[in-house]
């Protein structure tokens, strides 16, 4: 069996393809025609659709400028991270570093409840383990 290796697209073909597909063709007969599988199809609308143009990279590795910014919430809508300014970053940041600061207090709670509930297995009163009769 032979290897193939996978196909590689421009960024100029991923575009028509999602310029077909949001003008209202079929991703199916898509699909067939341009022997794209769905799937990719699909990666590439929604890609689009959260980055534009710019989001459908080019052939090879990007640069290490272009890489696509990464996507915080921010007022109850998801923007990019470039697009705060310095106060609203800010904010993100210590919003995460509370809810991070509540998860750990959980687990420590969690965990001090655990060792508690341990029977201790030695010590005065306490039965200790024993091993097996059978030999």
């Amino acid at each position: 069996m032979a290897n193939k290796s996978p196909r590689v697209f421009s960024r100029e073909f991923k575009l028509e393809a999602v310029r077909r597909i949001l003008a209202g063709e079929r991703i199916r007969a898509l699909s067939e025609e341009l022997k794209v599988l769905r799937k990719d199809l699909y990666a590439w609308r929604d890609l689009f659709r959260a980055g534009g143009a710019a989001a459908l990279r080019p052939i090879g590795r990007p640069r290490k400028g272009d890489a696509v910014a990464p996507r915080v919430k921010a007022r109850g809508r998801e923007v990019a991270a470039a697009d705060l300014g310095a106060p609203e970053r800010i904010a993100e940041l210590e919003r995460k570093i509370g809810q991070q600061q509540i998860e750990l207090d959980f687990f420590r709670q969690a965990l001090r409840r655990v060792k508690e509930a341990r029977r201790p297995s030695s010590g005065p009163g306490v039965t200790g383990s024993t091993r097996s009769s059978k030999r």
